[in-house]
């Protein structure tokens, strides 16, 4: 009969086994010698013989039983505490948000572009911030970059996109040479983004003149971006940004 190949978690859990077992075969040999015990007196009071106690002080009780690990703790008078840890997998809330910005500064980088993330734009209040920043020495300019996961008020979000970009501007004064200032949004590709933009293609045109094929490009090749404004759709679960197309 072929042997049963092992999964993923039977191999990691080895692994830590391993090197739980590792650390606690350091601290019980420590612990033991400044209790000024033998191995053989360790042993005795937990059931072992002296070559056992080696045996697991030189890291090797990841088949050990938990009974044991924990008798040998309390002879030290260091009893072991075990538990899960948090999860491994547990997501931020704002996985999704992070996703797209954490895509867009792997695409600068390739580039060449030195990325800011959520880059303060008032420091009298670090929580107005720019979603991403980029800065492109080649072309002498500051890519001001902003992520929707929805749009739920177009109007207030233009506004504060305005606010952002004056104070773009004068950030962007302080490098030498000083950059152009240009800015897109990525709207995240969902069914409630593209109702809003099929319902407001007017208002949408008039704050986005540049071209979105023209940005998509600047941002996937590195190519010099617009002067205009531009937008276009991001997906953080495929990896890819693409033009927004205006009816």
């Amino acid at each position: 009969m072929p042997r049963r190949k092992r999964t993923n978690a039977e191999i990691a859990g080895a692994r830590e086994a391993r090197a739980i077992a590792a650390s606690l075969g350091r601290d019980a040999r420590s612990t033991r010698k400044r209790r000024r015990l033998t191995q053989a007196e360790l042993g005795r009071r937990v059931g072992l013989g002296q070559s056992e106690i080696s045996h697991l002080e030189a890291g090797h009780g990841q088949g050990t039983s938990i009974a044991t690990w924990t008798a040998i703790g309390m002879a030290l008078g260091r009893p072991i505490s075990i538990g899960f840890s948090r999860e491994l997998v547990a997501a931020p809330n704002d996985a999704g948000h992070l996703a797209a910005q954490e895509l867009v500064l792997k695409l600068a980088a390739t580039h060449g572009r030195t990325g800011s993330f959520e880059l303060a734009t008032r420091a009298s209040n670090p929580s107005l911030s720019i979603d991403v920043c980029l800065r492109d020495r080649r072309d002498r300019v500051l890519l001001i970059i902003e992520i929707w996961n929805r749009l739920d008020d177009l109007g207030a979000s233009a506004r504060n996109m305005s606010r952002k970009t004056a104070e773009a501007m004068a950030l962007a004064t302080t490098f030498e040479p000083e950059p152009r200032v240009a800015w897109c949004w990525l709207l995240v590709d969902t069914a409630a983004n593209r109702e809003i933009v099929r319902r407001y293609p007017a208002v949408i045109g008039a704050l986005f003149d540049g071209s979105s094929r023209a940005w998509v490009r600047a941002l996937w090749n590195g190519s010099a971006p617009p002067d205009r404004p531009g937008i276009a759709w991001i997906d953080p679960r495929l990896g890819q940004l693409s033009e927004l197309r205006l009816r």
